[in-house]
C-alpha cells in the first residue's frame, strides 16, 4: 500500500485485511504459488481500485465481510491482468521491479495468472450476490476480449471512438467493476447502482488517459520501458491521435502514417521527441481532466460524508499523479 495517499487513509484498516484475504488465497496450494503472491503484493501499487470498493460500500452500508471479500476480488482481478499483460508484452519490470516472467517460464506465468483469476472469482462469488458474479464474468470477458482486439487489429489505428473501446476494456472496466459491484452488494437503488457504475467508468477512461500520456512524458527507468514504447509497437493512444490528426501535413507525420505506423529507430525518437515537447500532451490531458469531472458529478447522488470527499480527492488524484 501506499499510505501517504490521504483518500486511503480512511480505509487503511480494511485495505491491510484485504492484503491479508489475498495472501490466504494461496494457503494449501503449491508454495511457489504463495511465493508469487508475495512478489506481486510486494511490488508496490496504490491499490486504487480497491479503495473505491471499500469507500462506496461504506457510504451505502454494505455489510462488512462482503466488502472486504469483493475489494479481494477486485485486487486479485487486476494483479491477474497484470501478469498476463506483462508477459504478453514481454515486460521484464513492472514499478522497477521485476515482474513474474522475468523469473519464471512462460508456462509458469501463465499458470499462475490462471490461479490469480480463479481466486479473484471465488471472492466475487464469496459476496453471495449474483448480480456482482454477472458481472465480474462479464469483466473478464471485456478485458480478454480488448487484449485479443489490440493483438490481432492493424498498427496506425487513429479511430477515437476505436481508441475509448480500447481503453475501456483495458482499465475503465475495471475501475466500472470496482464502484458498480460496491452498490450491488449494498442496500440501495438503481440510480445510485448506475451513478456509480458511471463514476468508476468516467474517472477509468481517465485514468488510462493518464497513463497514455506519462508513456510519453515519464523517465525511462521510472517506467521500465522505453519512453513512447507504445507508440513503438505501433498502439496509437490519444496524445499520438491528436499529435497525428494535428500535423497530420508534416512530412514526418505523413512519413509515419505511409509506413503504416511502423517506422525505424530513428523516425520514431524524432515523433517521440515531437509528441513530448507539443501541445498534444496538454490537450490529452484535459480531455482526461473532463472524464474525471464527469465522474465526480456521478457522487452528486451520495450523502456528504468524509467517503464522498476521499473519491472526490481520488478522482482528482487521477489527473494529478505520476508514476
Amino acid at each position: 500500500m501506499t499510505p501517504n495517499i490521504t483518500f486511503l487513509n480512511l480505509v487503511h484498516d480494511e485495505l491491510l485485511e484485504v492484503e491479508t484475504l489475498i495472501r490466504a488465497q494461496a494457503e494449501g496450494y503449491h508454495q511457489d504459488l504463495q511465493a508469487a503472491l508475495n512478489h506481486l503484493l510486494g511490488s508496490g501499487g496504490k491499490r486504487v481500485r480497491p479503495a473505491i470498493t471499500l469507500l462506496i460500500s461504506r457510504i451505502l452500508h454494505a455489510p462488512h465481510e462482503k466488502m472486504i471479500n469483493l475489494a479481494g476480488s477486485i485486487e486479485l482481478l487486476h494483479t491477474a491482468t497484470l501478469v498476463h499483460d506483462d508477459l504478453i508484452d514481454g515486460s521484464l519490470l513492472r514499478r522497477g521491479i521485476p515482474t513474474l516472467n522475468a523469473r519464471w517460464s512462460p508456462g509458469a506465468t501463465v499458470l499462475t495468472g490462471d490461479f490469480l483469476f480463479s481466486a479473484a472469482a471465488k471472492l466475487a462469488a464469496d459476496t453471495d450476490s449474483i448480480a456482482v458474479m454477472k458481472s465480474f464474468a462479464r469483466t473478464l470477458s471485456t478485458i480478454v476480449n480488448g487484449e485479443i482486439t489490440q493483438l490481432f487489429r492493424s498498427p496506425c489505428q487513429l479511430n477515437r471512438e476505436q481508441y475509448e473501446r480500447q481503453i475501456y476494456a483495458k482499465t475503465g472496466s475495471l475501475f466500472e467493476l470496482s464502484s458498480e459491484s460496491a452498490a450491488l452488494i449494498s442496500d440501495t437503488n438503481c440510480d445510485v447502482i448506475n451513478a456509480m457504475r458511471k463514476y468508476g467508468y468516467f474517472i477509468g477512461i481517465g485514468f488510462q488517459i493518464i497513463d497514455d500520456i506519462l508513456d510519453f512524458t515519464g523517465a525511462q527507468a521510472t517506467l521500465g520501458k522505453p519512453v513512447g514504447n507504445d507508440l513503438r509497437q505501433g498502439i496509437i493512444t490519444l496524445p499520438a491521435i491528436i499529435h497525428l490528426q494535428d500535423f497530420a501535413e508534416t512530412p514526418l507525420v505523413q512519413e509515419f502514417v505511409d509506413r503504416t505506423c511502423t517506422p525505424d529507430d530513428e523516425q520514431i525518437a524524432l515523433l517521440v521527441d515531437q509528441i513530448r515537447t507539443s501541445d498534444s500532451i496538454h490537450k490529452a490531458y484535459l480531455e482526461a481532466e473532463t472524464y474525471v469531472k464527469k465522474g465526480m458529478e456521478k457522487l452528486d447522488l451520495l450523502p456528504d460524508c468524509p467517503e464522498r470527499d476521499a473519491l472526490e480527492e481520488l478522482a482528482q488524484f487521477i489527473v494529478r499523479r505520476d508514476l
